[in-house]
């Protein structure tokens, strides 16, 4: 019995030792993680010092040097998936060169502008088998209820916690990407199950099976190219100038709302009281603005001859009940999103298009299409209301221009020889990948540290 009894309180006292040790080693750990998040704030709030030492003007330092290059390569990534690439520009501005969250915005939106404007050129130049890549009736759809989502967006991002918007931000944007690269997979598989059946094609072809050749060989390209069109030429512009205008004239009215009611800083064409009366009036006007935009191309849709306008639409857009209501909806919700965690909504938008089943192509050209008027307005906007350093941010635009040209040029020379057009999901993929990593890392530090400072983390008023 004392033998039992002693064995007993050895395993208890064994016990404790153990549980010690772990909390102790535990908490070396925490104690480490801690060091090494202070370490990344000191360094990140020295960064920022050093850029607001300067006299306001940005100089060609080597941290601007390396944070150009990173941006260049990810210009070039993005253009191949028609997304703006602001959720890689945003971070490598922020944390390598520096500046702060609001120039690093302005900056953002002249880089996806000149990278837009490279992505919109060549697809405008470049046809499929009947009409452009872009699909015009998606964009004119999906633009009004977008541009009304960024602005519920932002609100929403000023009354939501940091750590609430971060969770969010990593989940809709780890299931997007989880979608996205299983969209490419099974692009992939089908493309090689095609190529297969093309070769299959070939060698009957060879061993004198088939006598119709000029008809063997037409079927044996089809197999071969299974996602892409079957002739692609250039510089040919085929532009719906109608459709071109209805959207040219959604840019203006929102445009015009948004200088009619400025923002937060009461920077605007009028003056009036931020978050007063005239302030949510102004605001307001979206909601029938994005409504009656909607249901007037709806109702233009319905007009048209049904025969001629599936012609026009191709196999993407015809109307098949409630699946014209499918893209008001999406764009709201990738507006919204886009809002609410500061990026554009080209890239929260492409994986819902591939996800209701929009070719790759198609969907890549039409998410640079709309990238390209939310990004001109943020753009111009900045403009009128005086950003600063505007040179250096066209120097940057100019950089993803070129690197934009260069992704597509190279992209569109890989899917035309190795015939996948899905290495533009998987582009898109990779894109979101990143974004996902530092957006969410970065947002997890900044957390940290407000919640280290005794920070208020609640919900905030819109004002």
């Amino acid at each position: 019995m004392k033998m039992q009894g002693s064995l007993k309180w050895m395993v208890f006292i064994l016990c404790i030792l153990t549980t010690l040790s772990f909390c102790h080693a535990k908490q070396a750990k925490f104690e480490k993680f801690d060091e090494f998040l202070n370490t990344i704030l000191e360094w990140r709030n020295k960064q920022k010092i050093q850029m607001q030492s300067k006299n306001s003007e940005l100089k060609l330092t080597v941290p601007m040097m390396i944070s150009g290059a990173l941006c260049f390569l990810a210009a070039s990534i993005s253009s191949a998936g028609g997304i703006g690439g602001g959720g890689l520009f945003i971070p490598i501005l922020t944390i390598l060169a520096g500046l702060d969250l609001k120039t690093a915005s302005s900056f953002s939106a002249f880089m996806v502008t000149g990278g837009s404007i490279a992505n919109v050129a060549c697809n405008m130049v470049i046809k499929g088998e009947k009409s452009t890549l872009i699909d015009y009736d998606i964009a004119l759809l999906s633009e009004p209820f977008m541009l009304l989502g960024v602005s519920v967006g932002v609100i929403c991002n000023v009354m939501l916690p940091e750590w609430l918007i971060t969770i969010m931000f990593a989940v809709f944007l780890g299931w997007s990407t989880f979608k996205t690269f299983k969209s490419g997979i099974s692009y992939w598989k089908l493309e090689s199950e095609g190529m297969k059946s093309g070769r299959n094609g070939c060698q009957e072809l060879e061993n004198g099976i088939t006598s119709d050749n000029d008809r063997s060989r037409e079927a044996v390209q089809s197999l071969e190219e299974p996602l892409l069109h079957k002739e692609t030429s250039f510089y040919k512009l085929d532009i719906p100038w109608m459709k071109m205008g209805m959207l040219i004239l959604i840019w203006f009215c929102f445009f015009i709302v948004y200088l009619l009611r400025g923002n937060h800083s009461r920077q605007g064409i009028i003056m009036i009281e931020t978050c007063g009366v005239g302030y949510w009036i102004i605001s307001s006007t979206q909601i029938p603005l994005a409504i009656l935009f909607t249901l007037w191309i709806l109702y233009g849709r319905k007009s048209r001859n049904n025969h001629a306008h599936q012609k026009e639409l191709g196999s993407e857009t015809k109307d098949r009940g409630p699946d014209k209501f499918v893209f008001p909806v999406m764009a709201l919700l990738a507006g919204g999103l886009g809002g609410v965690f500061g990026i554009g909504g080209g890239m929260l938008i492409s994986p819902l298009l591939l996800q209701v089943g929009i070719a790759p192509e198609v969907t890549a050209a039409t998410c640079s299409f709309m990238v390209f008027f939310s990004s001109t307005m943020s753009a111009i906007q900045y403009l009128l209301l005086g950003m600063n350093h505007v040179y250096a941010a066209i120097i940057f635009a100019i950089i993803c221009f070129i690197a934009s040209l260069i992704g597509l040029v190279v992209v569109q020379k890989a899917i035309a020889k190795q015939g996948r057009a899905s290495l533009i999901v998987f582009s898109v993929g990779i894109v979101m990948a990143l974004s996902t990593v530092l957006i969410t890392s970065f947002g997890a530090v900044d957390v940290w540290r407000d919640y280290n400072a005794g920070k208020y983390m609640g919900f905030k008023k819109p004002c």
